[in-house]
């Protein structure tokens, strides 16, 4: 039986091609001119086709040899990185963050944070986890998260600010708020149905912002409440950067009330357990705190 090539081999072919010559790549690999022919030799005889040719000093991959070094490289860079997640483990770098982060954060900084820590994260997982107002306490509380942004820091907690999320005040243009001229107080906010989003949390029910109304229909999410208020059924709070699309092209307006058309509310960011929290973990708050920064920069 033939035995089969190694990495090392072909890891040995990567430099000879990548620097030219025999003498070269054993400068390069710190290895003996000897031990890179003889690898080179071993590898042709294990292959039932030629994959380098020697032209004068110089040596060239042949047709062949390109295509399998090409798939070669592959299982050298998958190599490579099993050892860089080796190292990592070795080092505590975690296997997996799970992390929550309440849905009026946006999207766009959260993924960027995700993106930008993808090349450096080693084999890390990330589970995600979005919630919505108690959801996110209490999965710091029954510790089934190792990071949370959120609008509401539990006292048992510490966070670091992360940036302020303003909800405005909105409904549909043809809705009987916006043909009011006068600036429409709160007793006539009160009669008209109000959209909101309700609390993700299986433990509790918790409200946030105004509440006034007589009337209020609950759904789950932001993209149902926008849904909701293009068709004229209500009027909301919702976080600026979800809404600024539709009211770019005209499916929602502002509502010019007298007094709280614009409540802020302040993300943070909460470790469950900062002490105990791993390299990994931390580094990608370090990005999600920086990313967060820029934007407020700008």
């Amino acid at each position: 039986m033939i035995p089969r090539t190694t990495l090392e081999q072909w890891a040995v072919l990567d430099a000879v091609i990548t620097h030219g010559s025999f003498s070269l790549a054993a400068e390069a690999l710190n290895k003996s001119q000897s031990a890179i022919s003889y690898a080179m030799k071993t590898l042709q005889t294990q292959l039932p086709v030629d994959v380098l040719e020697i032209r004068g000093r110089k040596a060239f991959l042949t047709n062949a040899g390109e295509v399998l070094l090409r798939r070669a490289k592959r299982l050298l860079e998958q190599a490579n990185n099993l050892e860089d997640v080796a190292k990592s483990l070795a080092q505590d770098w975690e296997a997996q963050i799970t992390i929550a982060f309440d849905v009026i954060f946006p999207h766009q900084q959260f993924f960027q944070a995700i993106e930008e820590f993808e090349p450096i994260s080693n084999g890390c997982q990330i589970k995600i986890v979005e919630t919505t107002l108690s959801a996110t306490e209490e999965a710091l509380l029954n510790g089934s998260v190792d990071l949370a942004i959120t609008g509401y820091v539990p006292p048992s907690f510490s966070g670091t600010a992360l940036m302020p999320i303003d909800f405005i005040a909105l409904s549909s243009p043809c809705h009987t708020l916006q043909q009011q001229i006068e600036p429409i107080s709160e007793q006539q906010l009160k009669q008209h149905r109000q959209i909101v989003v309700g609390d993700g949390g299986a433990k509790r029910n918790q409200d946030a912002g105004w509440l006034g109304a007589e009337q209020r229909w609950t759904v789950s999410n932001f993209p149902s409440s926008i849904a909701m208020l293009e068709r004229g059924l209500g009027f909301a709070w919702m976080p600026s950067h979800f809404a600024t699309q539709a009211i770019k092209q005209g499916r929602l307006k502002r509502l010019n009330l007298a007094v709280g058309a614009t409540r802020t509310v302040h993300c943070s960011l909460v470790f469950t357990n900062h002490d105990c929290a791993g390299p990994a973990t931390k580094k990608l708050a370090e990005i999600l705190h920086r990313i967060c920064k820029q934007k407020l920069q700008k």
